[in-house]
């Protein structure tokens, strides 16, 4: 048990019905999959995201965190029903960035100065951005100078998701009083995923046609559980016998609930899983982990997007007595 798991009640899971997620057939794991691709320079994100559509034949595909064309590195894509976790995905990341000051500086200074950006920090959004130009506060949880030669900085940045890198740089270059541009920037973390994760398309197209020649082994490599991108978010774990109802959109009660997050705060947004671990829907925390916890009636968490199939685990709504 995880040191930040919670146990309400005592359960087994029935080897019937559905499947561990990485036992998932090829097939189901581009319908609930998530693929991390290493995003070349030059192309968009959404036009990234439609080649993997392609190239695997996905339903849906949908990018997590926009990356400029100029920039590289880490992009993950939900595939199929997985696209219905973009939006709730937005964890910490990490970013390489090249940064060129318009007039040299001593390290020691550019060292104290960027020490001062740690913290919450004011953006606004540049002129070439797809949100609305509003001053906003994004925190940075560490920034570290890597090397400085001349005019050039190379640093590494961890920060929240929606943070503009080439702000940052901007705002660098102003307390400096030199100014300051970024030259290049490459994403190394999204969230949990990380460049160990992350392959190239051409690895992805040559990974699936191996696949239509008869191996799998490479594509399976490649292509994670939905579950996976998932792990971001607070969870639920449920009894086989509330799976069904909550595939058909009906809310999560109290005696449905076997272990649960104990990180949960009510308003989060929580996904409920199997004893699996399969992804069953996302939804609303009523109740913070403690209720839930202590709840022997009530809804615990309202469904607001179903991941699962109706029908995956047997019925068992509706009845007397559950079968």
């Amino acid at each position: 048990m995880a040191a930040t798991e919670l146990v309400k009640a005592e359960a087994f899971t029935s080897k019937k019905y559905g499947c561990e997620p990485e036992h998932r057939s090829i097939p189901e794991l581009i319908e609930r999959g998530v693929v991390v691709i290493d995003k070349p320079k030059g192309p968009t994100s959404h036009q990234v995201t439609l080649w993997v559509k392609d190239i695997l034949g996905a339903r849906k595909a949908a990018h997590v965190g926009t990356l400029d064309p100029k920039v590289t590195g880490v992009l993950p894509i939900l595939l199929g029903k997985a696209t219905k976790l973009s939006g709730l995905l937005a964890g910490e990341k990490e970013y390489v960035c090249l940064m060129r000051l318009h007039k040299k500086v001593e390290p020691s200074l550019i060292e104290k100065v960027c020490r001062e950006f740690v913290g919450s920090i004011y953006q606004r959004p540049p002129l070439k951005s797809a949100v609305k130009r509003r001053i906003r506060v994004r925190k940075i949880y560490s920034l570290k100078i890597l090397e400085v030669e001349g005019k050039e900085v190379l640093f590494k940045v961890r920060c929240e998701a929606g943070t503009y890198i080439r702000m940052l740089c901007h705002h660098i270059g102003l307390a400096l009083g030199v100014g300051a541009h970024m030259f290049q920037l490459r994403r190394t973390r999204a969230g949990i995923f990380s460049e160990d994760d992350a392959v190239t398309l051409h690895d992805l197209k040559d990974a699936y046609v191996f696949y239509e020649e008869g191996d799998e082994s490479f594509l399976r490599r490649i292509l994670m559980p939905m579950e996976r991108a998932a792990h971001e978010l607070p969870y639920v774990v449920v009894k086989d016998t509330a799976v069904d109802a909550i595939c058909h959109g009906a809310d999560l009660a109290a005696p449905g609930i076997v272990r649960l997050d104990r990180r949960i705060n009510a308003g989060d947004s929580i996904v409920v899983l199997t004893l699996k671990g399969e992804a069953v829907a996302v939804g609303e925390a009523k109740l913070d982990a403690i209720e839930m916890l202590r709840a022997e009636k009530g809804i615990c968490v309202e469904t607001k997007k179903v991941l699962m199939e109706p029908g995956t685990y047997p019925r068992c709504w509706g009845r007397a007595k559950p079968s």
